[in-house]
C-alpha cells in the first residue's frame, strides 16, 4: 500500500501540515473537511472567530515561509498590510500610551482571517499529491497502540478511510479526546479558563486621505479589577479597517451600530470611536463568543498511539485577543516537519509522540501568556491567579510602565508579542536592567500622532469627543 497520511480539517493549521506531509515525500495527502471550502478569501462556517481581527506575527509568519516559501509575498500581493511594531502602531497600554520609535522592529501582516486562509490554502494545494475532501471525520481506527485510519462520515454512509499517519488540525471543535476513548485511550486532563470575552466587529472603508493611518488600538487593562475592554482599527486588504471590539463577563460590547460606536467612545481614550465616527460602515456588527482557553494535556498521556498528530487548536486554543493562534499553529506543523525530516517516514516508530511533545512547547509558551492575564479579571472561570502569577504580572507592568520612554523595554516587548522570541526573554540582562530603570522620558499626554495624523483625526471626528 502507498504511504498516505489525512489530515483532518483544511483550516490553517491543517493546510500547513498537508504541505509540509507532501514536502516530505508521502504518496497521498488527504484533507478532509465538513464545509464546503470558499473559492476565494471569504468567511466559512468552520471558524466562529474568523470575521475578527487576526494579527500575523513575525514568529508565525517565519515559520509558515518555512512551510510554503513566498507566502508572505502572496499576501502582500493580495492586498495584506506590513506593520511596523515599533512605528507603525499607535498603542495606549494599561499603562498609559507608548511611544513609537523610528528605529527598526518586527513586523506583523495585518489582512482578514479569509485572506491569510485562502492564500495558504491556494497555494499548499499546488502540490499535486495533496486533495481536499468535503467529509466529516467521525471517529479513528486502530487500536490503543496504533491508529489505522479515520471513520468519514458522508452521503452514502460512514466508511473507513486507511492512513499511516493521521493528524488531526481540526481547531477548537475537536472530538480528540472522545475518540481517543474509542480506541481504549482515556484520562486525558483538559483545562478551560475563559474570560468570557465576547468579540464583536465590523468592517468600514478607509476615509480618503486615511490611508496610512497607523494601526490604532485601546488594549485592556486586567490590573483593575473590572472586566477588560478594548478595541483596534486594523487595516486589512480592499482598503477596508476591520475595527474590532472585545469585551469580558461583564463588560461585553454590544452587537448594534449605535451601542459599538458608544462602546469605543466609553473606553480610556476615544480614539477608535473618533475615527470610525466618520468611516462609511460596510457590514453589520458580527459579534462572537467562542474565545475561551483550552488546553488538552494529550502531550502528558501515558500511553500514546503510535500514527497519530494532534496540532493547532486541537492541542490548545487561546483567547484570541492576544493575536497567538496561527502563529501557534505554523511552529507545529513546523515541529511535524522536522520530525518527518529526522524519521525518513510518517511510519517511524516514535514520531508521533515526539510531534506531540514538540508541537505543545509552542502551545505552552502561548498558553502562560494567554491565561496568566485572563486570570486577572474578576470574571474569569477556571483559574485565579496565584503567586507566581502575580510576580509576574508585577513585573510585566513595571516592563510596560518603562516601555513607554525605553527602546530596551519595548524591544524585548516587541519580540515576545511578535513570538519572534519566546517570553524568557523579558529576563534577558538589558530587559531586567531597562525595567529596574524605568523610563527616561515622560509619559505621554496623548496619542503620539503626527500633524498629518492629527489631522485626519480631527477631520474624521464627528463626536465632539
Amino acid at each position: 500500500m502507498s504511504r498516505r497520511a489525512v489530515v483532518v480539517g483544511a483550516g490553517l493549521a491543517g493546510m500547513l501540515a498537508a504541505a509540509v506531509l507532501a514536502d516530505a515525500g508521502v504518496a497521498e495527502v488527504v484533507v478532509l473537511d465538513r464545509d464546503e471550502l470558499p473559492d476565494g478569501p471569504r468567511q466559512r462556517r468552520g471558524l466562529p472567530q474568523g470575521r475578527h481581527a487576526h494579527l500575523l506575527m513575525t514568529g508565525g509568519l517565519r515559520a509558515m515561509e518555512e512551510i510554503v516559501p513566498g507566502v508572505g509575498k502572496r499576501l502582500l500581493a493580495a492586498g495584506a498590510h506590513e506593520i511596523s511594531l515599533s512605528s507603525g502602531v499607535l498603542a495606549r497600554s494599561p499603562e498609559g500610551w507608548l511611544r513609537r520609535w523610528r528605529r527598526e522592529g518586527p513586523v506583523m501582516l495585518t489582512c482578514t482571517r479569509a485572506l491569510v486562509d485562502w492564500t495558504v490554502r491556494a497555494a499548499v494545494l499546488e502540490h499535486p499529491r495533496i486533495e481536499v475532501r468535503r467529509a466529516a471525520a467521525v471517529g479513528l481506527t486502530g487500536s490503543a497502540g496504533r491508529v489505522r485510519g479515520v471513520r468519514v462520515s458522508g452521503p452514502g454512509g460512514e466508511a473507513d478511510l486507511d492512513a499511516d499517519l493521521v493528524v488531526d488540525a481540526s481547531g477548537r471543535g475537536t472530538r480528540i479526546v472522545t475518540w481517543l476513548e474509542g480506541l481504549g485511550l482515556s484520562g486525558v486532563r483538559t483545562r478551560i479558563v475563559d474570560s468570557g470575552l465576547v468579540n464583536a466587529s465590523r468592517v468600514y472603508r478607509v476615509p480618503a486621505g486615511a490611508e496610512r493611518f497607523p494601526l490604532t488600538i485601546v488594549q485592556a487593562d486586567p490590573y483593575v479589577s473590572r472586566p477588560g475592554r478594548s478595541a483596534m482599527v486594523m487595516p486589512v486588504e480592499g482598503d477596508r479597517w476591520l475595527v474590532s471590539c472585545g469585551g469580558t463577563r461583564g463588560g461585553e460590547p454590544p452587537a448594534d451600530a449605535e451601542g459599538f460606536l458608544r462602546y469605543t467612545l466609553d473606553l480610556p481614550d476615544p480614539i477608535v470611536g473618533r475615527l470610525i465616527s466618520g468611516a462609511e460602515p460596510l457590514t453589520d456588527v458580527h459579534v462572537s463568543r467562542s474565545t475561551s482557553n483550552v488546553r488538552h494535556y494529550l502531550d502528558k498521556a501515558p500511553q500514546w498511539p503510535e500514527g497519530l498528530v494532534v496540532l493547532g487548536d486541537a492541542l490548545g486554543t487561546f483567547n484570541p485577543a492576544y493575536g497567538q493562534g496561527m502563529s501557534v499553529a505554523a511552529f507545529g506543523a513546523r515541529v511535524l516537519g522536522r520530525e518527518l525530516e529526522r524519521a525518513g517516514g510518517p511510519d517511524a516508530p516514535g514520531l508521533a509522540r515526539r510531534v506531540l511533545r514538540g508541537a505543545a512547547r509552542p502551545v505552552d509558551a502561548a498558553w502562560a501568556m494567554a491565561v496568566g492575564q485572563d486570570v486577572l479579571y474578576p470574571a474569569t472561570r477556571g483559574g485565579r491567579p496565584g503567586i507566581a502569577d502575580r510576580a509576574v504580572t508585577a513585573y510585566t507592568r513595571r516592563m510596560t510602565r518603562a516601555a513607554a520612554g525605553s527602546f530596551a523595554a519595548a524591544s524585548a516587548i516587541w519580540d515576545v508579542t511578535s513570538m519572534r522570541t519566546p517570553p524568557t526573554r523579558m529576563f534577558h540582562p538589558a530587559a531586567v536592567l531597562a525595567a529596574l530603570t524605568g523610563s527616561p522620558l515622560p509619559a505621554l499626554s496623548g496619542p503620539p500622532l503626527t500633524p498629518a495624523e492629527r489631522e485626519v483625526l480631527d477631520g474624521l471626528d464627528r463626536t465632539g469627543a
